[in-house]
């Protein structure tokens, strides 16, 4: 799939493979200085009642530092089987200036049908990408529900959410930052040298329509031919 049209011309920051010099230059290696010449004169002799010798303050041992807790990175990749589940559907087109906004209104439209019927979801909203272009693109907003309602609108349908073979990527952040996420998600496709299919589907774990948007977290699956 060309992921290419997802991006719109974004661009990947360039890191410099040598590390910017801080001017803290390793010590050269030194050869230990030579011993002094032994003097002519003999020493004096030690005296008879030597002084006693102090003995040496006890030094206290480290107090052990604490770790700093370690941070684990979102998935990326991790290949998983998606589950088919029972979903009411609403179809849409949108354009890149204004996907968010057109995504959000999809949403609101299930929720308030489901709301009118007295149901409740069954699990987090999905997006399911049909197709894609410089301009814009077709999905499928859809909802998982136990109890299937009725009155659709006319561009509402019950159906199946995707199921199969997938990988799961994590995308934290708002939508505008998602063309960085597919950017790296078609980079490690082509490094595995995997295929897939002409689709893939975002999973929005926090709730769009109650989420800041800088505070969106959403799991990209790209289903495998």
């Amino acid at each position: 799939m060309n992921f290419a049209s997802r991006f719109r011309l974004a661009m990947v920051a360039l890191i410099p493979l040598g590390a910017i010099s801080l001017g803290l230059e390793p010590a050269l290696a030194q050869s230990p200085p030579a011993s002094p010449a032994a003097s002519a004169t003999p020493s004096p002799a030690p005296s008879a009642t030597p002084a006693p010798a102090t003995p040496p303050a006890a030094t206290p041992a480290p107090a052990p530092s604490a770790s700093a807790p370690v941070q684990t990175a979102d998935p990326f990749g991790e290949e998983i089987s998606l589950e088919g589940k029972k979903v009411v559907i609403a179809k849409g087109t949108a354009n890149w200036d204004t996907a968010f906004d057109t995504l959000i209104d999809s949403f609101k439209a299930l929720n308030a049908l489901l709301d009118k019927q007295g149901i409740k979801a069954s699990g987090n909203a999905l997006i399911v990408y049909t197709s894609t272009d410089d301009t814009g693109f077709t999905y499928m907003a859809e909802m998982p529900v136990e109890q299937e309602p009725k009155n659709l609108a006319k561009n509402m349908s019950l159906g199946k959410s995707p199921e199969g073979k997938a990988l799961k990527f994590v995308h934290r952040g708002s939508y505008d930052n998602m063309d960085n996420t597919y950017e790296a998600i078609t980079n490690h496709l082509d490094d595995k040298k995997l295929e897939a299919k002409d689709t893939f589907i975002e999973e929005y774990i926090t709730d769009p329509l109650k989420t800041a948007e800088d505070k969106l977290v959403i799991n990209v699956y790209v289903p495998l031919k």
